[in-house]
């Protein structure tokens, strides 16, 4: 499906050579001539992104940026100003108000698509950044995962979680909770390499996808570096007894281990497959027989053999 565009300008020629050249791009196109007219399309169909004239009748762009912006329907759209001004003031303002991007009169029309194309592929990335680890979320895994089946790569996926992180939470509340994902995610970086991939699912939920011949010790890197200081997360005695003690529904005591890392690995050396999500699958079955075990532990498939360790 078309990303859809609208472009706002109250220049009948301007408008009508960008909408020309979006749709050349294969864009849906709306339009206005008016501030007003902009945001009543907008919100009638919420645009993937918006191209709006500085100086317009009814409402001017900044303004017009700034309801958009403020308004939950459509804040997350993307934002390009057009103006024939040229000075860093007006820009500062378009860029304050909330747009994404600036371009200033005459322009290029292929520097308009380029902006246009750069704008809506950052925005897409952005969004599919978690906020916690900033780490890739689910859109970019699933496309990375993608390419390397297509491309034919022999490749692991290690499929990550933390173990008593529930009791973790209950003992500590949740912003420490996130200090603790946080942990692992510091955990990830420092133990792989450039050319390994590094997501986060949600949650305590991490993936990793490296090479085959490498799935194997990066797996045993993270299970050491991830013990290595895991008690700085606790207070001092419960780093000491190396348990916490967390009271249920029922007012009882209960006692849980420090947290431990769990993860499970499959690649396709042996089994070449056509949807990544046959490795996803049997990924997931192995981290749930690493979670068997106590400790940190990591299990990885091979032919239907696992190989596992602590």
């Amino acid at each position: 499906m078309a990303d859809v565009i609208l472009v706002a300008d109250d220049d009948p020629d301007i408008l009508r050579f960008v909408e020309l050249n979006l749709r050349l791009e294969g864009y849906e196109v709306l339009t206005a001539v008016d501030g007003e007219e902009a945001l009543a399309v907008a919100h009638d169909r919420v645009p993937s992104l918006v191209i709006l004239d500085v100086m317009m009748p009814k409402l001017d762009g900044y303004q017009v940026c700034q309801r958009l912006r403020t308004d939950g329907r459509t804040s997350g759209v993307c934002i390009i100003m057009l103006t024939a001004k040229s000075m860093s003031a007006d820009k500062v303002l378009g860029l304050t108000a909330g747009a994404d991007d600036y371009i200033s009169k005459p322009f290029d029309p292929m520097e308009l698509v380029a902006r246009v194309k750069t704008t809506l592929r950052r925005t897409r990335e952005m969004r599919s950044v978690s906020p916690l680890t900033g780490l890739p979320g689910n859109v970019q895994i699933e496309a990375e995962m993608q390419r390397r089946v297509a491309d034919g790569e022999t490749f692991a996926v290690l499929w990550l979680d933390l173990d008593n992180f529930k009791a973790f939470n209950d003992r500590y509340g949740f912003i420490r909770g996130d200090s603790a994902i946080n942990y692992l995610a510091t955990v990830l970086r420092e133990a792989t390499t450039d050319d390994q991939f590094i997501g986060h699912i949600g949650g305590d939920d991490f993936v990793v996808l490296t090479s085959a011949d490498d799935c194997e010790t990066l797996s045993q890197a993270i299970v050491a570096r991830f013990d290595k200081d895991v008690k700085d997360l606790y207070d001092p005695e419960d780093a000491t007894r190396g348990t916490v003690v967390v009271t249920d529904r029922l007012g009882r005591e209960l006692e849980y281990p420090l947290l431990s890392v769990s993860i499970g690995a499959a690649t396709n050396e042996h089994h070449p497959v056509k949807d990544y999500r046959e490795l996803v699958e049997v990924a997931t079955e192995m981290k749930s027989f690493s979670k068997k075990r106590p400790g940190s532990v990591y299990a990885i498939d091979r032919r239907g053999n696992a190989e596992d360790g602590a």
